[in-house]
């Protein structure tokens, strides 16, 4: 989920949706969540804005410099192959405080075709919200597909889970609330969890990306993918020093910056980082 001015990544905390989106917020909630403590600013070239910017929509994200060509993208590639259950929950999603958490339309498509382009059978939500990206990905999975979905904030889902349950979906999703750190480190003791997963969708608190990165290395088969949303971070990655970005978006930005780096440099996996949304970085674990 990207997002664009304020993004899916609350801190799920591990999980991936639930931190305060307000731009005038001092320390993210997600930080706060997890336990951690707000990050100095030294060397984040950003200057905070109160003042919302484009791209302001609901569930909008796209790094796209133009609002009319993004647009164009929606209506007529996304919406009109959007699953009925999509809308609803889009749409549903949109009257939440925090809407601009929610995964994209046109990124919800392109995971959709994804799964089915991999084969994806067992598969991993960090980060969850309302469910839009889960519920794409529980579309395109086979019937006996599961998705493990963590995030510490099930009433945020919880939004979404009848839009899920009346899709006939709920079957393949199994939510688990709390901690994203903790679950992990309790998966990789059981042998069975190795090397497991087809898919893996990271859309959480950015701060803990490359503590997520070498847990998820471990669970995703050779061959697997892992999907990391939120990689280009609003633009704000190679903005001037004096261009004015909300608070959330200056205080994650280090952390997104290492992220970059540690992908980059990672020879286990082979990247390719896709300007979707606010940016989904795609990493094929090759051994």
């Amino acid at each position: 989920m990207a997002p664009s001015i304020f993004s899916d990544e609350p801190q799920h905390g591990n999980t991936t949706k639930p931190y305060s989106h307000d731009p005038s917020a001092s320390t993210p909630a997600s930080s706060q969540q997890n336990g951690n403590t707000p990050h100095d600013q030294n060397g984040s070239s950003c200057v905070v804005d109160k003042k919302k910017g484009r791209h302001a929509g609901a569930g909008h994200k796209s790094i796209l410099q133009s609002d009319a060509l993004y647009q164009y993208v929606l209506e007529t590639s996304v919406y009109p192959r959007e699953n009925p259950y999509q809308r609803e929950l889009r749409e549903i999603t949109e009257k939440h405080p925090w809407n601009l958490m929610t995964t994209p339309p046109d990124e919800g498509q392109f995971l959709m075709l994804l799964m089915k382009l991999i084969n994806a059978k067992n598969t991993m939500e960090l980060g969850v919200y309302t469910g839009y990206s889960l519920l794409s990905t529980a579309l395109a999975l086979p019937d006996d597909g599961k998705i493990i979905a963590m995030d510490i904030n099930r009433e945020n889902y919880e939004l979404g889970a009848p839009v899920i349950e009346k899709a006939g979906l709920s079957h393949k999703v199994d939510f688990r609330e709390g901690l994203i750190l903790p679950q992990l480190d309790e998966m990789l003791l059981e042998e069975r969890n190795l090397g497991f997963f087809d898919f893996i969708f990271v859309d959480a608190d950015k701060d803990n990306y490359v503590k997520y990165h070498e847990r998820l290395i471990k669970l995703v088969k050779v061959g697997g993918v892992i999907g990391y949303d939120n990689t280009l971070w609003n633009g704000s990655l190679v903005a001037p020093e004096d261009a004015p970005y909300p608070k959330y978006i200056c205080h994650y930005r280090p952390f997104v910056l290492e992220l970059n780096r540690v992908l980059a440099g990672d020879k286990r996996i082979e990247i390719s980082q896709v300007p979707i949304g606010d940016g989904l970085t795609l990493c094929r674990r090759i051994k």
